[in-house]
């Protein structure tokens, strides 16, 4: 695997190298070896799929707050996103910045986002899945979010979306969450 930081700390995108010969090609996805001597440490606690049906499908900002916060290894194993994660860490020097990488099934590629991010994606393609790796146990009531296109945050997406939960759609500005 290949980790590249990307401008936000705790946003790696992680990048698959497969073995190829004529049976095609195998790679590992993930390893608690390789991501810890890589200095991103993730102990995985339990894996989502997120089905989505149509082309520009957004879902998120979506975060937890501490000390409910969690990280995730997200991935594309059908389709194709856009997907994005927001530094919502007051300290941090990249706080309210924001960063973006298209996930595809063909090329492997996961964003890993670490503890203190919101997460968000929209789909580019019609069926595409979003497998979500987590490390910790999901928490009932303590999913929190903010707006997709806050100005505080100033997200470049490729397209608008046409598909977005009423929750989604209805979360508050960064300022007044």
């Amino acid at each position: 695997m290949r980790f590249t930081p990307t401008p936000i700390a705790g946003a790696v995108v992680v990048d698959m190298e497969p073995v190829e010969d004529e049976r095609g090609a195998f790679a590992r996805l993930f390893c608690p070896r390789a991501f810890a001597a890589a200095g991103h440490p993730f102990s995985p606690a339990q894996t989502s799929l997120s089905r989505n049906t149509a082309a520009f499908t957004l879902r998120g900002l979506h975060f937890q707050a501490a000390p409910f916060d969690e990280g995730k290894l997200v991935r594309v194993t059908r389709g194709r996103i856009f997907d994005v994660a927001v530094d919502l860490r007051p300290d941090s020097p990249t706080f309210r910045q924001w960063t973006g990488v298209e996930l595809g099934a063909e090329d492997g590629r996961a964003l890993l986002v670490g503890r203190g991010l919101a997460h968000g994606f929209l789909t580019l393609e019609p069926e595409t899945d979003v497998l979500y790796v987590i490390d910790r146990f999901f928490e009932p009531g303590k999913g929190e979010g903010v707006r997709w296109n806050d100005p505080a945050f100033g997200i470049q997406w490729p397209a608008e979306p046409r598909v977005m939960s009423e929750r989604d759609s209805a979360y508050p500005d960064f300022s007044a969450a």
